[in-house]
């Protein structure tokens, strides 16, 4: 299994997409089973339990204090919560955190499909035991945790969700599958990405 690094002109940077040629059915077994796939999925794990627990932990303190932390300040603490982990764990698991991400890296082929469900159920993983403490930590109501709160309709809020994941995926596919960008800069366009979208589709 090898990763494919995206970089400008021969420099490696953030890697956001992977590419396994194993065929078979024992080089599938060992992949699977082996050390450097075991620690994409615990980088996966983390890195989505930090992501929810700073940006949702945000939303938490700003419904449990009047409003306190406002709509910006949750837009900086997903936006820097993304950079900090796309460049901390983005070289181990490509730093997807979402199975939209990952969905979409594996229709393009830039990552194998195999990998996909691992990949989302450590997700799902990491993000219900960031839930979990969040609800451990906070007293608030159980509308803080257990969903959105949409302000529009289910039309608006299917346009407003389509946009901003299209937004993404647009930068993320930009910024770390095309050898002529600069992937240091990975992190650093996707992070604020993040915060652009919430900034303008909410939380």
């Amino acid at each position: 299994m090898t990763d494919q690094m995206s970089g400008s002109n021969g420099n490696h940077g953030v890697v956001l997409e992977m590419k396994d040629n194993s065929n078979t059915k024992e080089e599938i077994e060992s992949t699977f089973f082996s050390f450097p796939f075991i620690q994409k999925l615990i980088a996966e794990v983390f890195g989505t339990y930090f992501l929810i627990f700073a940006g949702c932990g945000s939303v938490a303190v700003n419904l449990d204090y009047d409003k306190v932390v406002t709509l910006p300040g949750i837009s900086i603490v997903w936006g820097l919560a993304v950079m900090v982990l796309v460049y901390s764990v983005g070289h181990i698991s490509g730093a997807h955190f979402n199975p939209a991400v990952t969905i979409a890296f594996a229709t393009c082929k830039r990552l194998p499909w195999k990998q996909v469900p691992p990949y989302i159920l450590a997700q799902v993983l990491g993000s219900t035991l960031a839930n979990g403490t969040l609800r451990l930590l906070f007293t608030g109501k159980l509308n803080h945790f257990l969903g959105t709160q949409p302000a529009g309709s289910d039309v608006q809020a299917f346009v407003f969700e389509f946009i901003i994941t299209f937004y993404l995926m647009f930068v993320i596919s930009g910024v770390a599958t095309d050898n002529r960008a600069i992937g240091e800069l990975a992190g650093l366009a996707v992070g604020a990405t993040v915060l652009l979208n919430v900034m303008f589709a909410g939380y």
